[in-house]
């Protein structure tokens, strides 16, 4: 129960050659709470997470459970003393069935057989408390990703552990399967599990934790109750300026620009969206505000020719019409930084060289599309200096970078071709602070360099903080245009579709 300590760690560090990973790291965690842990990539949260969870020994410090000094040399021996952990990669088998991931190396037996009829029987209430309706003898692959993590956690789940370590445990759910998950953690806590929460979304860290521990260079920084912390001071903890330094100021205009350049939109229709007029110029960040499904990303997929109008007409800078393909809008300079950047921005398995060339090879003709190494080097080279990605090298695979990282390739990427149009949807999802700040840095260098930008983001304080105009869409239509107002106001439109008269705007 809360109020006695289940885990407490003492002046834990682990460096790694001449990094340091964690510093005299301290961490207490009360039984039947959920304990989240919050910082930078670079932070330590992955590092302590992965020495509770065995996987990795720390240089020093001491770890104690329930009051006894431990030492977790493997993962078996943190099993054993109840410790379990759901990795953000999941580690599933997606042509084994759901039991068999279930029961990997742990599999019951009646007389030295497999016993599939005591998988079921084990598994069934907890899948049931899980919401988890599936097959369980259909491969892991057929199941959505929402469900994959929860027969990750489920796994977990089944060896009755102590603490439930989650880290980054919805980093690839949309908002219906977070609150899927979420009502799961709740009901675990009311069940009395003690969880740690690893994440960099404060709005969801706020949503489900009882405790916060913020890091920053590997130490523990602030331990608070959430009651008694606000987003701002979590922020000012992670990365040492205040909430409303994320934002940079707008940059003058560089030689660059093109001031006359713009995006004429006019009676567009297609999917949710009904008879849009819109224009954006050159040097504007504009934002694009809605709920879920009501056209903003939308409207950056036809834009992007990944989407076909049923209505309307858009003229680009280079005057013509909406692009035929992706391809077509590449050849064109009109770039998009999708939402999903793991299913549409990259090739995970694939060197960040491989994906930083994918389009400046795609987007040539002729015989210039081959792909050469040398060259792909280079540009590789230079959007990991220009990026400040984090990367051994140009040949460092993309699914090895954090988040952060990972998005700065997907903007690399687009950089190279030295687009006119950036569409970015979503551009700092499941990105940590610090990496959201550099990348606002860079889309106001998009800006200043004569870019036309449209920006969509499901986070109010972005678009009131970095747009110099935000559209507001409800139900398919713009309900109006936004400037220099507040989250509350903004957020009242989205809901309602209703514009305060005062703040009711216009496009020439």
């Amino acid at each position: 129960m809360p109020g006695d300590t289940l885990i407490e760690v003492r002046d834990l560090t682990k460096r790694y050659g001449g990094v340091v990973a964690l510093a005299d790291m301290n961490l207490t965690v009360e039984r039947g709470t959920v304990h989240a842990v919050v910082g930078e990539n670079g932070a330590g949260k992955s590092t302590l997470m992965k020495i509770l969870a065995g996987a990795v020994h720390p240089d020093s410090g001491t770890i104690r459970i329930a009051g006894e000094a431990v030492t977790l040399e493997s993962p078996n021996a943190a099993r054993k003393r109840g410790i379990g952990i759901v990795y953000q990669e999941l580690s599933l088998f997606p042509e084994r069935s759901v039991l068999a991931n279930l029961y990997v190396t742990r599999e019951p037996s009646t007389l030295g057989v497999v016993s599939t009829r005591k998988m079921e029987a084990e598994s069934r209430d907890l899948l049931a408390r899980l919401g988890l309706n599936v097959d369980v003898h259909a491969p892991i692959g057929r199941l959505t990703i929402g469900e994959r993590q929860l027969v990750e956690l489920a796994r977990v789940l089944l060896e009755e552990p102590q603490l439930i370590i989650l880290d980054e445990p919805n980093s690839a759910l949309n908002e219906r399967e977070t609150q899927r998950l979420f009502a799961v953690l709740r009901q675990l806590r009311s069940r009395g599990h003690t969880m740690l929460y690893v994440s960099h979304r404060l709005e969801e860290v706020f949503a489900i934790s009882d405790r916060v521990t913020i890091t920053r260079n590997g130490r523990d920084v602030l331990t608070k109750d959430r009651k008694d912390l606000t987003i701002p001071e979590v922020i000012v903890g992670m990365i040492g300026v205040q909430h409303d330094q994320m934002f940079p100021p707008p940059l003058p205009p560089t030689a660059e620009s093109r001031a006359d350049d713009r995006i004429v939109v006019s009676g567009l229709s297609g999917g949710p969206l009904k008879n849009v007029d819109l224009t954006a110029r050159a040097g504007e960040v504009i934002g694009l505000a809605g709920l879920e499904g009501s056209g903003a990303s939308t409207l950056l997929s036809i834009l992007f020719g990944t989407q076909k109008a049923s209505a309307g007409t858009v003229t680009f800078p280079d005057t013509k019409g909406l692009p035929r393909s992706p391809t077509d809008a590449a050849r064109r300079g009109v770039c998009l930084v999708p939402a999903d950047r793991r299913r549409n921005g990259l090739m995970l398995e694939k060197s960040i060289l491989f994906n930083i060339s994918q389009v400046f090879v795609g987007a040539q003709t002729g015989g210039s599309w081959l792909f050469r190494t040398g060259p792909a080097y280079a540009r590789a080279q230079r959007q990991i200096d220009n990026l400040k990605i984090k990367a051994r090298s140009p040949w460092t695979l993309a699914n090895q970078l954090s988040g952060g990282n990972q998005q700065k390739v997907v903007i690399g990427k687009w950089l190279e071709i030295g687009p006119k149009v950036f569409l970015l949807d979503d551009p700092t999802r499941g990105v940590d602070v610090g990496a959201k700040r550099e990348i606002y840095g860079l889309i106001r260098k998009m800006s200043a360099d004569g870019g036309i930008v449209l920006f969509s983001s499901t986070e109010l304080p972005e678009l009131v903080g970095l747009c110099d105009r935000i559209v507001v869409f409800y139900q398919g239509r713009i309900a109006g245009e936004l400037s220099g107002v507040d989250d509350h106001t903004l957020l009242h439109v989205i809901n309602t579709g209703e514009m305060p008269a005062a703040s009711t705007g216009t496009t020439p």
